[in-house]
């Protein structure tokens, strides 16, 4: 069955991408394996998943060594993404842990971020989190504070922030979501035109199982995907 669902995810994404006048190659899907069995994420790194998504580092340090065996067992190499929002007080965790955080919601955690992994001698990758919607439930700067952000975090030697990433709101029709993940592009656009264009912003991470094809529509460079994979969670 994730086999299958993995497949038919691939096809929608690269639909959506085509519909928009993009490469598909340009689109990855992180398998978001919150509570999800170690069994069940074999079976999807076995059907040709690579990047896996993670909201809490307890659950992640459960699966990590397993789940990265798994893969060199079989000639492979797995991304990890932390897509969860992260404490500062679980950084020196996540920077061990993850190749890419998609979280990072204040020039504190950035910091504390930099702090850590320049201990580890690693440049950590990381996505700002922008509160689109403005919801008081969501974490994130706002669309407006940005800008004013992205110096301050581009000049820490041991964080990249190479994107941006949002959370729609909740909505019966994905169609709803798309003038959210319009404004993250336009943002991500605005920021990466002439006079800031050495910042590196390029991916969007955005869209999840009920808004994905929108998302990429839009310009998602990663979707995040749990139960369109893995099903409704017990």
């Amino acid at each position: 069955m994730i086999r299958d669902n993995l497949v038919s995810c691939q096809e929608r994404c690269a639909a959506a991408a085509r519909r928009s006048g993009r490469d598909p190659g340009q689109v990855a899907l992180v398998a978001v394996t919150k509570g999800v069995g170690l069994d069940r994420v074999e079976e999807a790194v076995a059907a040709g998943v690579t990047h896996v998504g993670e909201n809490r580092i307890q659950e992640t340090l459960l699966k990590y060594e397993r789940l990265n065996r798994y893969a060199r067992e079989r000639g492979a190499a797995l991304r990890w993404h932390l897509v969860g929002h992260l404490q500062t007080n679980k950084v020196s965790d996540a920077v061990r842990l993850f190749d890419v955080i998609h979280s990072v919601d204040s020039a504190r955690l950035a910091e504390a971020i930099e702090k850590r992994a320049g201990q580890m001698g690693k440049v950590q990758e990381i996505f700002l989190e922008v509160n689109v919607s403005g919801e008081a439930s969501k974490y994130g700067w706002g669309v407006d504070e940005v800008a004013k952000a992205l110096p301050g975090i581009a000049s820490l030697p041991h964080v990249r922030a190479t994107g941006l990433m949002t959370v729609a709101p909740q909505a019966d029709d994905a169609e709803q979501a798309r003038p959210f993940f319009r404004r993250l592009r336009e943002l991500r656009d605005a920021l990466s035109g002439p006079r800031t264009s050495d910042l590196g912003l390029r991916e969007l991470s955005m869209g999840m199982t009920d808004d994905f094809e929108v998302a990429v529509e839009e310009g998602a460079t990663f979707v995040r995907l749990g139960r369109a994979l893995f099903g409704e969670r017990p």
